[in-house]
């Protein structure tokens, strides 16, 4: 950024003591994560209790080509196996593709046009979602999309504050915040949509909402960072120094630490909803409860997590005693060990089909907090520490960690169906405790070297806060 565009950045408080240009990317993440998870919250149930079923399966467009593929690699698969394979490929390349679409903009588009693209690919993909010929065509399409906008609208948010601002921490949880808005309400609409009407109309109503997302975004351009005029000559010469690629380095083993912090949390959204719909009674005095609505549970927790963590931070912070980012991600990988625990201790408690409700409303909604100790702390390590001359390509680099896990989600879903379920979770549940244990133990030495490294910036004791 310009001297000019820093100075009015150190000024601008007008949202929640955050510039403003934090509200209209926070709210336009709020309507595109709205869609996302609407659409997300059936996409399982609906692979599995209808498209890939014979009759169905038949008519999509490449899916003998596709299935072929996947069956060389892993053997046989059935109709769930496929399913649990394909919404682990399609959840992990949404996050990355964002490494694809922060290249583009760093290079060529800048972040604002690829944040454009990314909108309209992603409602046609929607779009496309309204007919079981196009489901392949569908899933290419919102990834394409995601990966124009995800990394490159997460970079603005940073770019928003100068080096000495001491908001960019907070200002992240705000926006990740804003996300889960979204995460709540699009499950809560397309899913009882969707079990009124049909699987197309709520995958209908996830496309129309991602045009608002578009409306919102371009009404807050005005107030965005200004972007320096890119050429791929200017791009190609960025040199990085030895420090600086050492930092890459120890952040690409965070990454790895990250992603064994919350298999649980993954499998969730994965054989989570096909094991709600076998195993827990959902029958209420009002009726059934839709399965995709848990995905609106876990993002309420997120929600209300996110309100208690910044409130808790400020208080501690203000006696000097603010936890370091490695203590909460320690906290955050208990946290998504223990809610995934629950739903190993439902179904050893309780035969498929009468698991009390009680078991996953909680799971869904401890895993949501745990969000709110990892997620935000991640992508502020991230902004803190990546060398800035490739911000938007690091940023995009912080979503690997849901592109690795999802696939790990996607390839152990084919032993859910031949192991005992409460087994099955049980597992998950000692993997996020490892991370955790990770973190524990090698987090602290991690973090001392990247502290070194960035020792030489005049700024750095005031941008280095505490998540």
């Amino acid at each position: 950024m310009g001297d000019s565009t820093i100075k009015a950045a150190e000024q601008d408080s007008v949202f929640l003591g955050h510039p403003r240009g934090l509200a209209y990317l926070a709210f336009t993440e709020m309507w595109e994560r709205f869609s996302f998870y609407g659409m997300q919250s059936l996409l399982v149930l609906y692979m599995t209790q209808e498209l890939f079923l014979p009759g169905h399966i038949e008519h999509v467009a490449g899916m003998g080509w596709y299935r072929s593929l996947l069956e060389g690699a892993y053997g046989p698969l059935s109709p769930l196996a496929l399913a649990g394979q394909t919404f682990g490929l399609y959840a992990g390349l949404v996050y990355f593709t964002p490494l694809i679409g922060g290249w583009i903009a760093d290079r060529w588009l800048g972040a604002k046009r690829t944040v454009i693209i990314g909108v309209l690919l992603m409602t046609a993909g929607h779009a496309a979602m309204a007919l079981d010929q196009s489901f392949l065509i569908a899933l290419m399409l919102l990834i394409m999309g995601s990966g124009a906008l995800k990394g490159n609208i997460a970079s603005q948010v940073g770019q928003l504050y100068s080096k000495d601002d001491d908001r960019p921490a907070r200002g992240f949880v705000i926006f990740s915040t804003a996300i889960n808005i979204g995460a709540i309400g699009g499950p809560l609409a397309c899913g009882l949509l969707a079990q009124i009407y049909g699987w197309h109309v709520g995958f209908s109503t996830a496309g129309l909402l991602m045009l608002v997302a578009l409306g919102v975004y371009l009404k807050g351009l005005p107030h965005l960072p200004e972007e320096p005029h890119l050429t791929r000559t200017a791009a190609v010469s960025v040199k990085l120094t030895t420090a600086d690629w050492r930092s890459v380095g120890i952040l690409m083993i965070f990454l790895v630490f990250q992603v064994l912090l919350g298999p649980g949390y993954d499998q969730q959204f994965n054989m989570g909803m096909v094991w709600i719909d076998a195993a827990v009674d959902l029958q209420t005095p009002f009726g059934p409860v839709p399965v995709a609505w848990f995905v609106s549970i876990n993002s309420f927790g997120t929600v209300l997590g996110a309100f208690a963590a910044i409130g808790f931070w400020r208080w501690q912070a203000k006696r000097g005693r603010e936890q370091s980012d490695n203590n909460k991600m320690v906290f955050g990988g208990l946290m998504y060990g223990a809610g995934t625990m629950l739903l190993a201790i439902g179904s050893a408690v309780q035969g498929p089909g009468s698991v009390n409700i009680v078991f996953p409303v909680l799971s869904y909604f401890i895993t949501g907090v745990a969000f709110t100790w990892s997620w935000p702390t991640w992508l502020a390590i991230m902004a803190r520490y990546a060398p800035r001359q490739i911000a938007a390509r690091m940023m995009a680099a912080a979503y690997l960690v849901v592109f690795f896990g999802s696939i790990i989600a996607g390839y152990f879903s084919r032993f859910y169906e031949t192991m005992d379920p409460a087994l099955f979770w049980a597992l998950n549940a000692v993997a996020c405790w490892f991370g955790a244990a990770l973190y524990f133990v090698f987090g602290p030495m991690l973090t001392r070297a990247l502290d070194r490294d960035m020792a030489h910036e005049p700024d750095f004791a005031l941008r280095k806060q505490p998540a």
